[in-house]
């Protein structure tokens, strides 16, 4: 409550450079980025409309009154003796509750539902849940983030007496037409109080009846998902920009209503861009095949099945350039399931696009945003947990910058993350409803995953094309079952004559070896014999172990390719390994692990492997004798599968179904036809997606989830060695995500830390740098080799 004339003012931000943010007018500045960002009159507006199935006029009203009614209250609990304090107050200091908490028990006391309710189109229960659920930390039973579970004690102070809070009644009355104001109460609360007792009780009824409620009503499901994701993203806006100095109004009529993407413009800066580049390095002229021009005639639901190497990103192109001409739509979004295939996306298609339109997304990490106190944390843990308590700002900010831009490469989990409740990704979501998206490498979803997508579809209404060189039958089924037409078919094999032949000449000669041994010396003899050799281990320590061996046995520079590095040297070991494979005039060797297996461009004559999961396998087997146009008919990639003693990181069920599909492959020649029929024998026997996922089924509550299943446990570290560069990166608010890389958990060769490295960012720690080198890696300790 700042000094004003004869009072103090309510805040809704810690003072920055001598200014203040007024409570009131952040409330009226995220009632207005609502107001604005959804334009309905606008394409922003009507692509969210369309993409949350809000069809009729009145739905689109009714959606844009009931946000702008939840931007206006949402931090309305922030009125109150401890956030004043907390804003205002140097060092931590403990609130009794969330103030959003506070914000959907105001919003159940009978005077004020009584009050809204008079407004037909207002759906009251819709605009709490909002409210309670905007931050993501509000959730039922049991837990940290129970709604209004006190902490420190059991009363605060309440000023909802406050002129500016009549002020902020007073503009919800006017907007939605309503009489009077509704009597607040003077007493503070307790937990013991009646009052704010009744009113804790009666929300708990409401959000139990209306969970079910929703269950029923599709239509207010809708309408409760686009005001939920709507507030979110009006509070970015409004917090975000305001932080930033920038004009609510002049910024967003900038960066959002720009003028749709046209076929002309996708062929112009990336089809025909990519098309020279691809005449100037083959010497010859760029011919499209009769797939790729029949893509541009598939349906706004499509699944693309063609083989590795075929040219599925220039058909996809082709299916964006079409779709352009039919939907009004303001981006292209390529999502890849991990961040090399991303960087790879970008590189050869996305970042043809003039700098300020292309984009790519893999990570806050990427880019790290200011550190600035903003709302104070709530509880100590949050202040002191093993991660920068601003995080949340910081994806704000990190989410808004991209806004603007018009061709997308990114993670799947940047945009389809918020189905599991993920800030950023919510942050993200108008601009994956203003686009045509493309989801590549859909085999390589693990099960949470491809459960995510499935719900993605099921739910939200744009265009998509999903694809792949294989697919399960089962997540055929699935994708057939939401109305995504399957292309190539076999009907379709007279008119696709090149793409079919392709599939169905002998790339490969399968050979099945006994052992590493063998492997080593068959990899050695056909290096020897100038062949371009990819080795392919399920594990880091043996990709370390067989790069290292070359070198220091045989003199041999083995390219080593895995996770285990820092950014700036992985990106390095990329951009050499696909080099390497790229090129003819001499031998090369590259000892990698599953990152070689998605949307990289290596074209191996010999590849060796472990045994790993049927799927996995195949796309190993398409990191060889990838280009057929560039070698003579008759030549074949061996290929050289070997096992190993132990399964990790696959289950062992999954290395049997390797095994499996190896013994019904035999050996000799075989093509990528033959490879895919026989996969589909051999399909994990994974459940049908179900219909839950956090976005979808949460009603009032809201807190993060799991994107994908377990992952290996690391740490992100600094070397000790980058120190200094990074303390200056850190002082002068520059980017050092170069510096970064994943250290295993378990390994004692880093460490947290300690004091006078505060500065360092707390999910960060520290890596010994003598146990780093840029050829082979971050090292761990031999006796903790599984």
């Amino acid at each position: 409550m700042t000094k004003g004339q004869d009072r103090n003012r309510l805040l809704a931000k810690s003072p920055r450079d001598g200014r203040e943010f007024l409570l009131v007018s952040h409330l009226f500045e995220t009632g207005q980025a609502a107001r604005r960002v959804f334009r309905l009159n606008k394409r922003w507006g009507k692509n969210w409309c369309r993409f949350f199935g809000l069809t009729t006029r009145e739905a689109q009203k009714r959606f844009l009154l009931n946000l702008y009614v939840a931007a206006v209250l949402h931090d309305l609990g922030k009125a109150n003796e401890d956030f004043y304090k907390a804003v205002t107050t140097p060092g931590f200091i403990q609130q009794t509750i969330r103030h959003e908490h506070l914000s959907a028990l105001i919003l159940h006391l009978q005077n004020v539902r009584q009050w809204l309710t008079k407004n037909r189109l207002l759906d009251v229960e819709v605009i709490t849940a909002a409210v309670l659920s905007h931050h993501l930390k509000a959730q039922e039973g049991a837990g940290k983030w129970l709604w209004c579970q006190a902490h420190g004690k059991n009363h605060v102070k309440l000023a909802l007496q406050d002129e500016d809070v009549r002020a902020v009644f007073e503009k919800i009355r006017r907007i939605a037409h309503l009489e009077g104001l509704p009597e607040l109460p003077r007493e503070e609360w307790t937990n013991s109080s009646p009052l704010w007792k009744a009113a804790l009780i009666e929300g708990g009824n409401c959000a139990f009846d209306f969970e079910l409620e929703v269950e029923r009503d599709p239509e207010r499901q809708r309408l409760l998902l686009a005001v939920k994701a709507g507030l979110i993203v009006a509070d970015s806006v409004s917090s975000g920009l305001v932080r930033e100095k920038y004009d609510i109004n002049r910024w967003i009529d900038e960066k959002v209503h720009s003028p749709a993407i046209s076929d002309r413009e996708i062929a112009d800066k990336i089809i025909e861009k990519r098309k020279q580049y691809i005449t100037k390095v083959k010497n010859r002229p760029f011919i499209f095949h009769k797939y790729q021009e029949r893509a541009a005639e598939l349906s706004s639901r499509a699944l693309l099945l063609a083989s590795c190497g075929s040219g599925k990103t220039m058909a996809a192109w082709k299916w964006a350039e079409a779709q352009a001409r039919i939907h009004s739509i303001g981006k292209v979004i390529f999502l890849y399931p991990t961040r090399g295939t991303a960087t790879e996306g970008f590189r050869d298609y996305v970042g043809w696009a003039p700098e300020a339109e292309a984009a790519l997304v893999t990570g806050t990490s990427d880019y790290e945003l200011e550190a600035m106190k903003e709302n104070p944390p709530d509880e100590r843990h949050e202040a002191t947990r093993d991660k920068n308590y601003l995080t949340q700002e910081d994806e704000r900010l990190f989410a808004l910058r991209w806004w603007s831009r018009r061709f997308f490469s990114a993670t799947v989990d940047q945009f389809l993350g918020f189905m599991e409740h993920s800030y950023s990704s919510l942050c993200l979501l108008p601009v994956l409803a203003d686009s045509v998206l493309i989801v590549d490498e859909v085999h390589s979803y693990d099960f949470k995953m491809f459960e995510a997508l499935i719900n993605f579809l099921r739910t939200f209404n744009l265009p998509v094309l999903c694809m792949t060189a294989t697919l399960t039958p089962k997540r055929i089924e699935e994708l057939e079952e939401l109305r995504f037409q399957k292309y190539p078919k076999p009907e379709d094999d007279e008119e696709l004559s090149d793409l079919r032949d392709a599939e169905k000449h002998p790339r490969y000669h399968l050979n099945p070896i006994t052992s590493k041994e063998e492997a080593f010396a068959i990899a050695l003899a056909a290096y020897y014999a100038g062949k371009r050799v990819l080795w392919v281990v399920n594990v880091v320590d043996r990709c370390q172990e067989l790069a290292q061996r070359l070198a220091e046995s045989h003199k041999i520079g083995a390219l080593c390719y895995h996770s285990r590095f820092t950014l700036e040297d992985r990106k390095q070991v990329h951009d050499s390994t696909v080099g390497a494979f790229q090129q003819t005039d001499k031998e090369a060797i590259a000892i990698t692990t599953q990152v070689c297996e998605m949307s990289l461009d290596l074209d191996a004559d010999v590849l060796v492997s472990e045994v790993a999961p049927p799927s996995s396998l195949v796309q190993r087997f398409g990191r060889a004798n990838r280009h057929l146009d560039d070698k003579p008919l008759g030549f074949r990639a061996e290929l050289y599968i070997y096992s190993t003693d132990k399964p990790a990181p696959y289950t062992p069920e999954e290395i049997r179904a390797g095994d499996a599909f190896l013994t019904e492959l035999g050996s000799g020649e075989m093509s990528q036809r033959t490879l895919a029929e026989v996969l589909e024998h051999h399909a994990p026997d994974e459940p049908l997606a179900s219909k839950l996922s956090r976005f979808l089924d949460s009603g009032y509550y809201a807190i993060p989830g799991a994107f994908r299943d377990g992952e290996e446990r690391t740490k992100p570290c600094i070397l000790d060695r980058d120190l200094e560069t990074v303390g200056a990166c850190v002082t002068a608010k520059k980017p050092y995500d170069a510096y970064i890389l994943n250290v295993p958990l378990s390994s004692k060769r880093w460490r947290s830390a300690e004091e006078g490295e505060s500065w360092l960012p707390k999910y960060l720690g520290i890596a010994r740098s003598e146990f780093y080198s840029a050829r082979y890696g971050f090292l761990r300790e031999k006796k903790e080799k599984k």
